[in-house]
């Protein structure tokens, strides 16, 4: 599970969300909860800008259990292990869409964040890395 850490702030009855691992999430809601759940989607939109970019995508930074955090949709999360998997071991797109007997295009769905993809997809994916999943449920 991968889970951010994010800093709160009441503005005037909104609530400012912001994180340390990412400077350039920025957003808000009426309360905390509503912020939270705005917060999802910015780190989704966060990660994706980051991803298009071919930048790092940074783990979460260690904080105090006490402080909130924003945990990744699943889908997110496997896509961003993939991301980050491929850039680890200098696989490229075309590399992978070779690996896997695929087109271009269908890596860039596999990568984007907005796509379904399914977790046999995903899961083959990670077998042409060299890699397996491992899911717990806790």
């Amino acid at each position: 599970m991968i889970s951010y850490r994010v800093k709160l702030q009441d503005d005037d009855g909104t609530v400012l969300v912001t994180s340390p691992d990412f400077p350039e999430l920025v957003t808000f809601g009426d309360d905390r909860e509503d912020a939270l759940s705005y917060a999802v989607g910015a780190f989704s939109e966060a990660i994706a800008a980051r991803m298009a970019h071919r930048e790092r995508i940074p783990p979460p930074s260690k904080g105090k259990p006490s402080e909130p955090h924003v945990v990744l949709p699943l889908q997110v999360e496997l896509k961003v292990r993939l991301y980050q998997n491929m850039d680890e071991l200098g696989v490229r797109k075309a590399d992978l869409a070779r690996k896997m007997d695929l087109h271009r295009q269908e890596i860039d769905r596999l990568l984007d964040l907005n796509h379904a993809t399914s977790v046999a997809r995903l899961e083959k994916a990670f077998r042409a890395l060299g890699k397996t999943l491992d899911i717990k449920v806790a």
